[in-house]
């Protein structure tokens, strides 16, 4: 039998979630899907959460993912959009937690060192790399979708390796790996 494992890709957003999958079959990628989930129309940011969370179980119920890689929120200058990216994040990983799914967070200098060998590269540059990679006849509009495949790909490109991201297997890892932002 085939070592087989599904990995799904995130890219968080609370305008646009970006999502892919790939299969990995043996030691080689297979693409699956990649799309977005599109939250510019709708106004209230806790019912975007809340979509966001939807959509997340759905893919995991549907793809049955074995791990989870979700790109990290870089550290801007607004304050206020690093929280909403964080709330979108910390949602998307809450869905995986509570399916008991293993994920993996990357910043983005590493998706993108990962996929391009450059960690400034565009995400044009990002998209075109994993056209080639994985043999997609076209790309899509928007490249939300191609940064959530990218975070996949990048996972990839990573297991086995000591990175230095963060890995949460559940609750209880998450818990203990976060002793400090626990309230006792």
């Amino acid at each position: 039998m085939a070592n087989e494992r599904i990995i799904l890709g995130i890219d968080p957003g609370t305008t646009i979630m970006g999502f892919g999958l790939i299969k990995v079959v043996n030691k080689k990628m297979e693409f699956i899907q990649l799309n977005e989930l599109q939250l510019n129309k709708m106004d209230d940011h806790y019912m975007k959460l809340k979509r966001i969370f939807e959509r997340t179980i759905e893919l995991i119920d549907t793809h049955h993912p074995d791990e989870i890689a979700i790109e990290a929120p870089f550290f801007g200058k607004n304050v206020q959009s690093m929280l909403k990216l964080g709330r979108a994040q910390g949602v998307a990983m809450a869905a995986g937690l509570s399916r008991d799914i293993p994920i993996t967070e990357y910043e983005p200098k590493k998706i993108k060192m990962a996929i391009t060998g450059n960690g400034n590269a565009s995400k044009e540059q990002v998209a075109k790399m994993l056209q080639q990679l994985l043999g997609l006849k076209e790309l899509p509009k928007n490249l939300d979708s191609t940064d959530g495949l990218a975070a996949a790909v990048c996972h990839f490109f990573n297991s086995g390796k000591v990175v230095g991201t963060k890995s949460y297997t559940g609750w209880d890892a998450f818990v203990q790996q976060n002793e400090e932002r626990v309230k006792k």
